[in-house]
């Protein structure tokens, strides 16, 4: 068998009950790209869509971290997506953008591969997320948007961003 298609145990029932109560809450999502697929945030955590810059590196940060860039005197940190989910490198090209997000009082910035549109979603087009191991920890996965036939796998970006493995935004929230 596969590896990375290899059950992991699966979500807990207060797991999946904090997920579908998220998910209720939440009708619009941001689309964007990674490689070939397609993923989904909550499009009130976006503050803004911009080009690409390099940012300012710094020193013994974990690779997905780029740096910093000053965005109207607030140093955003940057997060290339495609590192942190392993996607392997990313080309930066016109089409790259990054996504300025409002996570608690922190503003961080995610590089994505492009952004295509804001989709609203209604409950029966959400299905549950297959169990199986992957570079997302499931906690992180909220559904699968079904939409015609694309399909989004939607992100709790909060949650992405404040895990501990981050070290980002999880001080600003306490």
């Amino acid at each position: 068998m596969n590896q990375s298609l290899a059950p992991h145990g699966g979500a807990s029932p207060a797991q999946a009950a904090s997920s579908k109560a998220a998910i209720a809450s939440i009708t619009e999502f941001l689309a964007f790209k990674l490689g070939t697929e397609e993923y989904g945030i909550d499009i009130l955590r976006v503050q803004e869509i911009r080009s690409y810059e390099e940012p300012t590196r710094f020193a013994n940060t974990p690779a997905f971290i780029k740096g910093v860039i000053n965005l109207r005197g607030v140093i955003v940190p940057i997060i290339d997506m495609r590192l942190k989910f392993n996607l392997g490198e990313a080309n930066y090209d016109h089409l790259t953008v990054v996504i300025v997000l409002n996570i608690g009082k922190q503003v961080v910035g995610m590089v994505v591969d492009g952004v295509s549109d804001v989709i609203t979603l209604t409950p029966d087009q959400l299905r549950p997320v297959p169990e199986f191991s992957s570079a997302i920890d499931s906690d992180h996965l909220m559904a699968i948007g079904a939409i015609e036939n694309r399909m989004l796998i939607l992100l709790d970006i909060e949650k992405l961003m404040t895990s501990a493995e981050m070290g980002l935004v999880a001080q600003a929230l306490q």
